[in-house]
């Protein structure tokens, strides 16, 4: 009987689809779970894959591989979608597929299939993830195809035993991964409800967050955090502990309408507590140790790598030039950050690096101010000296054939 590898999270979508692709394909069916941080018991996950019918149910361990292979990459870029969305589920599908692909190449599968939506950006992102390192492998959708509404297939489960969280009353599509929380469906597509308490689990609204703020330092080395509070700190529990001190704190809620790929509004809401900080925490490291020129460009940059991620394209040849870009910013992106946590605010306050181009002798001015401030006379007139003769000769032109200069 042909294989077919499963994208497996033991939500609604995916539970489903394990009957489905059976039912409709005739396929054998085996899972793939990622543990990239959700706080499932993934070992239930797997069993509840094979209670449903899955001929093996694979479980990988890829928190370690998410964060240094694909989240500090992205914050070496700063990279939040519109200036707003640090990319959580974005950046964990370019990992699924590359273990779909291994699974389905390790078991001789024709297909690999996943849970996505056909309005989302997850079915681009994977399946173009699939296609550049496996292009002979097809891909099922079973969601784009089975057209089902929410009620309907919460139905379809409760007739064939499948369990789910979903409920009509409380009906989010959820997706975590050690990077955030995405929240979607219910009344949150009305994008004038204020998101219930409910939707939340990460974070505190700021009316139940300490009064008293949290004060912590985050150092980096060479664009990555390495330690929290001067103690070193692995990837993986460095952003753990941040999720836990910020999310306590109500920082990292969003709420936003969202451009997607396929030209639709979306209101999204997420909860990113260490997202949130160490975007904030890397952005103002770089702002003290980049040149003004290289920091201005990389900014232009930085909203152009959020872009791929989000469109799909992490395996494609501009990602990864812009990669080794990063890369190089990187090398002087060493130093501590001092923030505070305060009732849903992350507060810069203070900063040092061995690379900081911030020299008070030069910005101070006080008595041990050492810039020449004579100097800025010749600087403006040279600066300036373009403009200036572009508009001079302008003016000359216009008055010599009698044109208006106010028209």
């Amino acid at each position: 009987m042909p294989k077919v590898v499963l994208a497996y999270s033991g939500g609604l979508d995916t539970s489903c689809s394990i009957r489905w692709l059976q039912e409709q394909y005739g396929l054998s069916v085996v899972t793939l779970t990622l543990n990239v941080g959700q706080p499932e018991d993934l070992t239930s996950v797997a069993e509840k894959a094979r209670r449903l019918g899955a001929l093996r149910a694979y479980v990988v361990d890829a928190r370690d591989e998410f964060v240094r292979d694909f989240v500090f990459p992205a914050l070496r870029a700063n990279a939040r979608y519109e200036g707003v969305y640090p990319l959580i589920s974005a950046l964990s599908r370019p990992l699924i597929a590359r273990h779909l692909v291994a699974v389905a190449e390790r078991e001789g599968a024709e297909y690999v299939a996943h849970g996505c939506t056909g309005k989302g950006n997850d079915q681009v992102r994977i399946e173009l993830g699939v296609a550049a390192l496996n292009p002979h492998l097809k891909v099922i959708a079973p969601v784009r195809e089975w057209r089902m509404s929410r009620p309907e297939l919460l139905r379809y489960a409760e007739e064939r035993g499948i369990p789910v969280k979903a409920s009509q009353a409380k009906p989010y599509s959820i997706d975590e991964n050690l990077w955030g929380r995405s929240i979607e469906a219910g009344v949150l597509e009305d994008p004038m409800a204020e998101p219930p308490e409910d939707a939340f689990e990460w974070t505190r609204s700021v009316a139940a967050a300490p009064d008293a703020p949290l004060e912590c330092s985050v150092t980096f080395e060479a664009g990555d955090p390495v330690a929290l509070n001067g103690m070193p700190t692995p990837p993986v529990a460095l952003v753990q502990t941040l999720n836990e001190w910020a999310g306590l704190h109500g920082v990292g809620r969003i709420d936003h309408i969202e451009s997607r790929l396929v030209g639709i509004k979306s209101r999204e809401v997420y909860e990113a507590p260490a997202a949130t900080v160490l975007l904030q925490a890397h952005a103002a490291l770089e702002s003290m140790v980049l040149p003004r020129d290289l920091l201005h460009f990389k900014q232009t940059m930085d909203l152009k790598y959020a872009e791929l991620v989000y469109y799909g394209l992490w395996y494609s040849p501009l990602r990864e030039a812009l990669d080794a870009f990063m890369q190089k910013t990187q090398e002087v992106v060493t130093g501590t950050v001092y923030l505070r946590l305060w009732k849903g605010h992350v507060q810069v306050i203070g900063r040092e690096s061995p690379y900081s181009l911030y020299q008070k002798r030069l910005a101070t001015y006080d008595v041990d101010d050492v810039f020449d401030h004579r100097a800025a006379e010749g600087f403006i007139r040279l600066w300036g000296l373009e403009s200036q003769e572009y508009a001079a000769r302008r003016r000359a032109v216009n008055l010599s054939v009698g044109v208006s200069e106010e028209r």
